[in-house]
C-alpha cells in the first residue's frame, strides 16, 4: 500500500476497509486522545483546506469514511464516561467497540435493549450508518442513543438530546459523517436480562407463508435463506427468566464453523474456485442444520463472531412487502446463471423518529444479499437492486448501494430536513467526500 506524508512529518498509510473493496490515501491520519485534540484536528483540516472524516474499525462496504484529507481515528477516544443508573443511561466515548461496551456494561449488571449481529465496530461508526438487528418492539442501536456530542466545523462541540439542540438530534444519529464528527453516545441501558434463543430449519414457502404470524409472535425474529435451495433457518429471540444455559460444544461449533467461520471459509473458498459446486453445497449445508434453543445474556445471543470476509447489500423495504419481494429474489437466482454461496439475512425494525434512518417512520424489514470476499458481486447485487428498488427500498448507509440524492430524496420523506442541517452545519463540506456527495448531492 502507498504512503503519504503528513503535514507533522508523519506518514499517513493507504487505508483499506475490512472487506477490502474500498481503499483511500488520506494526506495524513490522527488519533486524538481527547477531545479537544478532536476539536483542534478539525480545524487544523479546515485551516489547511482539507476534508476531514472519521473511521472507525471500517465494517462498511461503502466509502462513507474515505478521504484524501486528514481521517480521524477515534479508538483512542474509548470508554465509559459515566453511568446513571437512576436515568437508565450510560455515555461512552466515540471510540469505544461495541464488544467492549457489551462486556463492560454486562459486568455492571445492564445491557443494551437491542443489537446488530456483530460487534466489532465502534459505537459511532455503527449508530452513524443505522447499524440494526432484529426486533418487533425495539428498534436500531441509533434508535436507543439519548443524546450525543459533535465536533462540528468549525471546531466548536455541540451537546444534542430531545431537549437539547433537538433538531440536530433528529438527524445526527444516522448522520454518516455528513453533519460532524461524533464524540462521545449516551445510550439507553436496562437490567440485565436472559434471551431464550430458538433456531429451527423451516422451508421457504412455510417461513414466507407464515412470516408475520412470526413476527407478531416473537420479541426477535429472523431468518436465513439458502440460495439454490427451498431451506432456511429461522431464529428466535425471547426474553427469559434463565438461567444462563448456552450451546453445548457440538451445537456450537456446527453455529461457529459450518455457518460463519472455518469450515464456512473453507467451502466458500471452493465454491469460488469452481462456482458449479456451490448449488450442491447449499443443500448439503442447509440440511446439516437441526433445531436447537439455548439461553443466555443478550450480546451472546445477539452477536457471534465473523471471520469470514465478504461484501454485502441490504434494503429495508416496508415490512408488508419483504415476503413477495424474497419471492421475487428466489425467482430471480433461480432463473439466472448466478451461484450464491451465502445465505441471505431477513431480519425487522419498528418505525423509529430519526431522520435518515433506513426505518424512519415506517415499520420495516430488511433482506441482506451477501457474496464472498474475491467473488463477483455485481450481477447478483444489480438484480437484487432492481427488486429492492421497485418496493421502495433504502439501503444500508454502510452496504453496497448505487443509489443517488434524487432517488434519496423520494424515499426519505425527511430528507430535506437533512440536507438543511448539512448546509448549515457544514457549508464548506469540511465532513464531505465523494460518498456523501453521491448520497445527499453536492
Amino acid at each position: 500500500m502507498g504512503t503519504a506524508t503528513a503535514r507533522n512529518g508523519s506518514t499517513a498509510t493507504a487505508w483499506r476497509n475490512w472487506a477490502g473493496n474500498v481503499t483511500a490515501t488520506p494526506t495524513r491520519v490522527v488519533t486524538p486522545a481527547s477531545v479537544g485534540e478532536l476539536q483542534e484536528a478539525v480545524r487544523r483540516a479546515a485551516e489547511d483546506g482539507l476534508r476531514v472524516k472519521a473511521v472507525g474499525t471500517g465494517h462498511s462496504f461503502t466509502a462513507a469514511a474515505a478521504t484524501d484529507g486528514v481521517l480521524v481515528r477515534p479508538q483512542a477516544l474509548a470508554g465509559i464516561r459515566s453511568l446513571d443508573r437512576a436515568a437508565g443511561t450510560v455515555t461512552v466515548a466515540a471510540g469505544t467497540a461495541l464488544k467492549d461496551l457489551n462486556r463492560a456494561l454486562a459486568a455492571e449488571g445492564l445491557s443494551l435493549t437491542n443489537m446488530g449481529d456483530i460487534m466489532e465496530q465502534t459505537v459511532s461508526g455503527a449508530t452513524s450508518t443505522g447499524t440494526h438487528g432484529t426486533g418487533r418492539d425495539s428498534a436500531s442501536i441509533a434508535a436507543q442513543i439519548r443524546a450525543l456530542e459533535l465536533v462540528t466545523a468549525d471546531g466548536e462541540l455541540l451537546t444534542c438530546s430531545e431537549k437539547e439542540n433537538p433538531e440536530v438530534f433528529a438527524a445526527a444519529r444516522v448522520g454518516i459523517g455528513a453533519l460532524g464528527i461524533v464524540s462521545a453516545i449516551t445510550f439507553a441501558v436496562e437490567p440485565l436480562f436472559f434471551l431464550t434463543a430458538r433456531e429451527e430449519p423451516m422451508g421457504f414457502d412455510r417461513v414466507t407463508a407464515e412470516f408475520e404470524e412470526h413476527f407478531a409472535e416473537n420479541e426477535h425474529f429472523e431468518f436465513y435463506w439458502f440460495p439454490h435451495t427451498g431451506n432456511c433457518n429461522t431464529k428466535r429471540n425471547n426474553r427469559s427468566q434463565g438461567p444462563a444455559a448456552p450451546p453445548g460444544p457440538v451445537s456450537a461449533w456446527v453455529e461457529d464453523e459450518l455457518l460463519s467461520n472455518g469450515l464456512f471459509q473453507a467451502v466458500n473458498s471452493l465454491g469460488r474456485a469452481v462456482p458449479a459446486t456451490i448449488p450442491s453445497i447449499a443443500r448439503v449445508a442447509s440440511r446439516a442444520l437441526s433445531a436447537r434453543t439455548y439461553t443466555d445474556i443478550p450480546y451472546k445471543v445477539f452477536t457471534s463472531p465473523r471471520r469470514v470476509r465478504f461484501v454485502e447489500m441490504e434494503y429495508a423495504l416496508p415490512r408488508e412487502a419483504v415476503v413477495e419481494a424474497l419471492r421475487e429474489l428466489r425467482a430471480m437466482v433461480d432463473r439466472s446463471g448466478l451461484r450464491i454461496s451465502f445465505p441471505v439475512e431477513v431480519r425487522t425494525a419498528p418505525a423509529d423518529d430519526i431522520a435518515l434512518s433506513t426505518a424512519s417512520g415506517r415499520d420495516t424489514a430488511y433482506i441482506a444479499v451477501h457474496m464472498y470476499k474475491g467473488t463477483p458481486y455485481q450481477a447478483y447485487f444489480t438484480a437484487a437492486e432492481h427488486i429492492f428498488t421497485a418496493h421502495g427500498g433504502r439501503p444500508h448507509w454502510g452496504k453496497v448501494h448505487t443509489r443517488d440524492a434524487e432517488y434519496f430524496s423520494r424515499v426519505y420523506p425527511r430528507f430535506g430536513e437533512f440536507t438543511a442541517l448539512r448546509d448549515r452545519l457544514d457549508p464548506d463540506r469540511v465532513f464531505g467526500n465523494d460518498y456523501l456527495r453521491r448520497v445527499l448531492g453536492a
